[in-house]
């Protein structure tokens, strides 16, 4: 590649989960200190960072159909720099490299707190491929957070050690790593400063985090939750996502102890089969998954469930998927995520034995999103009468109209004279399958 002059915008596409959405967060961060800018809306920018996903089926086809998209007809004066950089770079950066000339860099998940540099050597002409996983280091390397927004991410654990047979995220994203405590309180302290009133606390397995507080105590979850209740102008604290064997006393009770924390749990199961459960590698029992939300229920009754769902995992029989849906009658969510397998290669589960049709795949999916569309929008409606505070996040689309979230995650819209940021008490007044419509009682700005 020929040297080129140094990009003076770029844009940051995520893919996939919050983490990347934190990720791509924390590069424009990194590029903004470079004295890069973002790329106005509709226009072209120099540099194009695509932070991909790989837990869906043709996550790396999805983006080479990006780069063609991002160079189709383009001269390379005009033709943005490109850098992949998340899951997909980190699983098949040197395929990346050798597919796609166009693009100058491949990052992955635990080392783009390199891309200046290497956006360094990209300017003078020069590709590099860096997916070394220095996970704290990373850390240690990002500038300070500056980000202005009522709601903030914040990672505080990445990898895991599960290994569930059907996902990559051991290979693209390592082992369990836990940030130090210290960090995690300045960081959030930053974010607060910077305007954020709600902070979602970060990672693969997040209620595996584990360190030591200012005293030397160990803690887990829970002790870095009440620790970050202590801090003034932080009003919100939600958690995802979640791993039913890493749930421990401590933050089950936190949800009826600490009024910050937001009565909302995030905890995935995948399937109501045990048999299916045991060859996912799940390490938990539909019963044990059951009496564990009814753990939560108890410290917390308000709390609004969501979960995680698979359909069509090798050689799940009819009576198998059944069993899901009876745990989805049983539990009820207010909201939850469904998927048809997707096989990734290189995990155990893309070469078992009976991969389940596409068009099983299909039936099954719809059938069960049925059922969780019909207990999302019965969650909803039942909603109607609650007064609860809605934390504005964005305006809407007519004038003087403000969509938020209440503590249930529920998006609620209202209209009143306010401003992003302010916590208003309304009264939840109509419900719809998505969002519920707020009538104000009284706006809480302080």
């Amino acid at each position: 590649m020929k040297p080129i002059d140094p990009p003076k915008t770029f844009r940051v596409k995520s893919f996939g989960c919050q983490m990347n959405v934190y990720d791509g967060e924390r590069m424009a961060e990194l590029l903004g200190e470079r004295g890069i800018v973002p790329a106005p809306e509709g226009e072209d920018a120099d540099l194009v960072v695509l932070n991909t996903c790989h837990i869906r089926e043709k996550a790396a086809e999805k983006v080479y159909s990006d780069i063609g998209r991002l160079t189709k007809g383009k001269t390379q004066k005009k033709a943005p720099m490109i850098a992949v950089a998340g899951c997909v770079a980190q699983a098949e950066g040197e395929e990346i490299m050798a597919r796609a000339p166009a693009v100058s860099m491949v990052v992955g998940p635990q080392a783009y707190h390199r891309l200046p540099e290497m956006l360094d050597k990209a300017v003078k002409g020069e590709r590099s491929t860096d997916t070394d996983m220095p996970a704290i280091a990373k850390f240690d390397s990002l500038p300070t957070r500056k980000r202005r927004s009522p709601t903030a991410f914040l990672t505080v654990q990445e990898g895991c050690d599960k290994f569930c047979t059907y996902c990559v995220v051991p290979y693209t994203r390592g082992a369990e790593i836990s940030r130090p405590y210290s960090d995690l309180i300045a960081e959030a302290h930053r974010l607060v400063e910077a305007g954020a009133r709600e902070i979602t606390l970060l990672g693969q397995n997040v209620n595996a985090w584990s360190g030591e507080d200012d005293k030397g105590r160990a803690v887990g979850l829970a002790g870095l939750i009440h620790a970050l209740a202590d801090i003034d102008g932080l009003e919100r604290i939600r958690y995802t996502t979640s791993h039913p064997n890493d749930m421990d006393d401590a933050l089950i009770a936190a949800h009826g102890e600490i009024d910050k924390l937001m009565p909302y749990l995030h905890l995935p199961v995948q399937s109501g089969s045990d048999r299916v459960l045991k060859a996912m590698n799940r390490s938990h029992t539909a019963e044990s998954y059951l009496q564990l939300l009814e753990r939560f229920r108890a410290a917390r009754p308000d709390i609004a469930l969501s979960g995680d769902f698979i359909v069509g995992f090798p050689g799940e029989t009819e009576a198998e998927f059944e069993e899901t849906l009876s745990l989805v009658d049983e539990v009820r969510y207010a909201a939850a995520f469904s998927f048809k397998y997707s096989p990734r290669p290189g995990t155990p589960a893309a070469t078992m034995d009976h991969q389940i049709a596409a068009e099983v795949m299909d039936d099954r999916l719809q059938r069960l999103q049925a059922r969780l569309n019909r207990d999302q929008l019965a969650f909803n409606e039942a909603s109607v009468g609650r007064t609860c505070k809605v934390l504005i996040e964005r305006k809407g689309k007519h004038e003087g109209q403000w969509l938020g979230k209440s503590p249930w995650l529920q998006s609620v819209w209202f209209d009143g004279d306010y401003q992003l940021g302010d916590l208003v008490e309304v009264e939840l007044a109509e419900a719809g399958p998505n969002s519920l419509r707020g009538l104000v009682r009284e706006a809480a700005n302080a």
